[in-house]
């Protein structure tokens, strides 16, 4: 068993309820990403954004290769490192997205995954994440053994500046910090959270920068 895999049975188990939430969350988030998108969905975990997202091409990577199993069949699939050179050709993604991510890398390991990001976006393309927000969620933010590093709304907004991204949209409080509570797993409910001015729980943003 490799460490992807241990990870996986330790603090990230299968959840089929997830797929309902990720529809919403997938909807949100379709107003910013083109009808006819080349997406890409960086440590796709079990496939939740990437298999609801609405694009044309789509793009997952993910370090664990037994991953596949869960992408729908218009998924192209990588088993590898997002440390390594993306399988994807220059400038030819509209989209790239990653969810509880980048916290799980150093400074240098970060710039790497920058500089790849970079590499494959289309002018005015854009990198979204879904991200802890560490001014939230500080208490419980260490609780996962493989964090790395700390973001807050304004930390990763000036990082991603400083990486030559432009920032479009940051919701410092934008879901709940683990889907591992006890909350029912709606989509209606889901839907309405994130439509709603007040967002009781949230400890993760939603950042959206452009090339």
């Amino acid at each position: 068993m490799n460490n992807a895999q241990s990870y996986y049975e330790s603090r990230f188990t299968f959840n089929s309820g997830r797929s309902v939430v990720w529809k919403a969350i997938a909807e949100f988030l379709n107003k910013f990403t083109p009808r006819n998108a080349s997406v890409l969905d960086l440590g796709c975990g079990y496939g939740d954004f990437i298999n609801n997202i609405s694009a044309e091409h789509k793009y997952a990577i993910d370090l664990n290769p037994d991953n596949s199993q869960f992408m729908n069949k218009d998924v192209h699939f990588f088993g590898a490192s997002v440390l390594d050179k993306f399988p994807i050709q220059d400038e030819s993604l509209d989209i790239v997205f990653a969810s509880n991510l980048l916290e799980h890398f150093d400074d240098g390991e970060l710039a790497i995954i920058m500089s790849n990001v970079k590499r494959c976006l289309k002018p005015g393309g854009r990198f979204i994440v879904m991200q802890p927000n560490y001014y939230y969620c500080f208490r419980e933010y260490w609780d996962d053994y493989t964090h790395k590093k700390a973001f807050s709304h304004t930390a990763i907004t000036d990082f991603f500046r400083s990486s030559g991204l432009t920032i479009e949209k940051v919701i410092p409080r934008f879901m709940p910090f683990s889907l591992k509570s006890r909350l029912p797993k709606s989509y209606w409910l889901t839907r309405f959270y994130l439509n709603s001015p007040i967002r009781p729980f949230a400890k993760q943003m939603l950042v959206v920068a452009s090339k």
